[in-house]
C-alpha cells in the first residue's frame, strides 16, 4: 500500500504543533509568543497564523487531539453475556492507563495552567469537548438499554466515574502527591470504583 506523501503545508502544520507542545510545556501558553513558536517550528510567523489564529486555538487543537486519541485507546464495548463488574473494570482500567500517560499529563498541566489567565471562550470550547460522547457514555447507555443499570442521567453518572478515578490517579499526579501509581494501584482503583458505582446503579432485578 502506497503511503500518501505529506504536503509542505501539512509538514509545517505538524512542526507548529510539535513546537507548541514543547514550548507550552516549558514556558506555559501565556509566556509563549507566536515568534517563539515560529522559531521552534522553523517557519515564518505568518505561517503560524495561517494555521492557527491564536495560541488558544493551538491549545484547543492539542486538547481535541488528546480526546480523539483517548477514544481510540479506550475502546471497550458492552457485552450482554459478560458480568457488569468485569466489563466496567476493563473500561475504567483503560481510562486510567490513558490518564496516567505522560502526554495526557503534559497537555492537562498546560491547559489547566492557562485557565488561570484565560478566557471565557476557552472554557466554552472545553465544555463542547466534555459534552461529546465517549466510551464510558456508550457503555452506560447500552447497559441501561439492556436493563442491567438504572440511571436517569447518563452524563451525570459518567462524571461521577471520572471524578472517582481522577481523584485516585490524575489529581495526585498533577500535584505530585503520588507519582508512583503502579499497575497494582491502577487495578485496585478500577475495581473499587466499579464496585462502588454498581452498588448504586446496578438494577437488582437483572
Amino acid at each position: 500500500m502506497k503511503l500518501k506523501t505529506k504536503t509542505r503545508s501539512e509538514l509545517k502544520r505538524e512542526a507548529i504543533i510539535d513546537a507548541a507542545k514543547q514550548a507550552f510545556k516549558e514556558f506555559g501558553v501565556q509566556a509563549t509568543s507566536m515568534d517563539k513558536l515560529a522559531e521552534l517550528a522553523q517557519v515564518s510567523k505568518r505561517t503560524v497564523y495561517n494555521h492557527f489564529a491564536t495560541k488558544e486555538a493551538l491549545l484547543m487543537h492539542l486538547v481535541t487531539e488528546l480526546w480523539q486519541k483517548a477514544e481510540t485507546q479506550v475502546n471497550v464495548t458492552y457485552q450482554a453475556n459478560v458480568s457488569l463488574e468485569e466489563q466496567l473494570v476493563a473500561l475504567l482500567l483503560a481510562e486510567i492507563n490513558f490518564i496516567c500517560t505522560e502526554e495526557h499529563m503534559d497537555v492537562s498541566k498546560v491547559a489547566i495552567g492557562h485557565f488561570f489567565y484565560n478566557s471565557e471562550a476557552l472554557q466554552k470550547e472545553f465544555e463542547k469537548i466534555s459534552c461529546q460522547e465517549n466510551a464510558i457514555i456508550r457503555w452506560l447507555n447500552e447497559a441501561v438499554k439492556d436493563n442491567k443499570l438504572s440511571i436517569n442521567d447518563i452524563n451525570f453518572a459518567c462524571d461521577q466515574l471520572h471524578s472517582l478515578i481522577k481523584g485516585g490517579c490524575f489529581w495526585p499526579q498533577l500535584f505530585q502527591m503520588d507519582i508512583d501509581i503502579n499497575d497494582n494501584k491502577k487495578m485496585t482503583l478500577a475495581q473499587e470504583t466499579a464496585q462502588m458505582f454498581l452498588a448504586r446503579y446496578q438494577n437488582k432485578k437483572s
